[in-house]
């Protein structure tokens, strides 16, 4: 890497632009005391990413700007820009800028970028802001004081590998970051686990409450369904027993004009039939009060046979469920008869394989005979029905405990066990639907 330009403008004394120009062999700059000679070291190792105000001699890094004079007012801004050319010859443009209360920027060829970086770029190349190239005022007794680390450092960064340990420490820095990334990661995936169980758990109520919430709102709707056909049926009937009283009301209005006519034609000549009309009206009265008296009765035909169908809907719903269960006890009847027929028939096997492996008649010693398979089946408990009713047959007893040792102990014997099976299964059902229907 070689230096080719340094350009600074508001920097410490450097109030307008200026710039070195750094030719290839030996410059030097010389003047008075007090003329700027250090600013430009310090320049120089400022735009390289240095960020101690303790090095740039300041108390804070605000103050590298111009703080103006008696004739000059202050600067707001600070600006050095160092052109390089790199290890294949191109050429290479870093600045940085800082404004007061507001910090510094980094730009390299005209694009921002990191501190990081910048100080990278010079490492690579073993130099940088506190690069041993880079002799100052007390740096050679300071190298000759330093420690064993500090020299090491020199000698690294004389060396070009301290880049190398700049790199080490980053990447050291993001893996920590990323291993506690993953720790929080880990937690968080813990949690969330712990929630998607509780919302699991949630979503299996809410979908048993919209199960039960769709089978409830089929039920309301079968029975408004229900209500709404009964009242259907109320209001046909309701209309037909109105129809009826209308007939007979115009009946009875026919009849009553026909008999008001007749006293309108009587009462023009006969005064005798005065006494006829008024027999007329309380023939006319008591019908009013017969159709009042039908009517009311209509009106109560009406509710009862409401009523009486209602009843008729109750009796068939309760005749189906009965009719339901007598099947459901019908075929559970039938299957225990089944199960008893099967437990029957291998009983029946087993007794006949306890038989089979009886032993025949043994004789001992002065021909007596002992374990008589006859006798034991004669006085053995009898066998259990296999008829299909199922009756209970009697326990068998149980057998008397021997009295004293056997009289041939080296003869086996062997004991029958038998089992008795039974079964019995009654199913009754009785239906009894009376319905009785009294219409005038």
């Amino acid at each position: 890497m070689e230096f080719r330009r340094l350009r600074l403008a508001g920097f410490k004394s450097f109030v307008e632009a200026t710039e070195l120009r750094i030719e290839p062999g030996l410059t030097g700059v010389v003047g008075p005391n007090g003329c700027g000679k250090s600013n430009l070291l310090e320049a120089l190792r400022w735009v390289m990413g240095e960020a101690s105000p303790k090095s740039m001699r300041s108390g804070g890094m605000d103050d590298v700007i111009f703080a103006g004079t008696g004739a000059r007012p202050s600067r707001s801004f600070a600006q050095v820009t160092l052109a390089l050319a790199g290890a294949a010859g191109e050429e290479i443009e870093v600045s940085r800028r800082i404004e007061r209360g507001t910090g510094s920027d980094y730009r390299v060829n005209g694009r921002d970028t990191r501190q990081q970086d910048v100080r990278l770029l010079f490492a690579d190349s073993a130099t940088g802001a506190h690069s041993p190239a880079i002799v100052g005022q007390g740096r050679i007794s300071a190298i000759i004081a330093a420690k064993p680390a500090e020299r090491r450092m020199l000698l690294e960064e004389a060396a070009g590998i301290a880049g190398l340990h700049v790199r080490r420490r980053e990447a050291e820095i993001r893996l920590r970051a990323a291993e506690a990334n993953v720790a929080r990661l880990d937690d968080v995936v813990r949690g969330l686990e712990a929630q998607a169980g509780s919302l699991r758990r949630q979503a299996k109520a809410a979908e048993r409450y919209r199960a039960l919430s769709d089978r409830l709102k089929m039920a309301e709707a079968a029975l408004l369904f229900a209500r709404w056909r009964a009242a259907q049926g109320a209001a046909a009937a309701a209309q037909a027993a109105a129809a009826d009283a209308e007939a007979k009301t115009g009946d009875l209005t026919r009849i009553a004009a026909a008999l008001a006519t007749e006293a309108t034609n009587a009462s023009a000549g006969l005064p005798d039939l005065r006494l006829a009309e008024a027999e007329a009206a309380a023939a006319v009265q008591t019908l009013r009060q017969s159709r009042a008296l039908l009517d009311a009765e209509a009106a109560g035909a009406a509710r009862r046979q409401a009523e009486l169908q209602a009843l008729l809907a109750t009796v068939a719903r309760d005749a189906a469920r009965e009719a339901s269960l007598a099947d459901d006890a019908a075929a559970a009847a039938a299957r225990l008869d089944s199960e008893a027929a099967a437990l029957t028939a291998q009983l029946a096997a087993s007794q006949a394989a306890e038989v089979a492996k009886e032993p025949k008649e043994t004789k001992a010693p002065g021909n007596r005979v002992l374990g008589s398979p006859a006798k034991s089946q004669a006085s053995g408990p009898p066998r259990p029905p296999t008829c299909p009713g199922l009756r209970p047959a009697p326990a068998p007893g149980p057998r008397p405990p021997a009295s004293g040792p056997h009289p041939h102990p080296h003869l086996r014997t062997r004991t029958r066990t038998r089992t008795h099976v039974q079964v019995q299964v009654h199913v009754h059902v009785h239906v009894h639907v009376h319905v009785h229907v009294h219409g005038d």
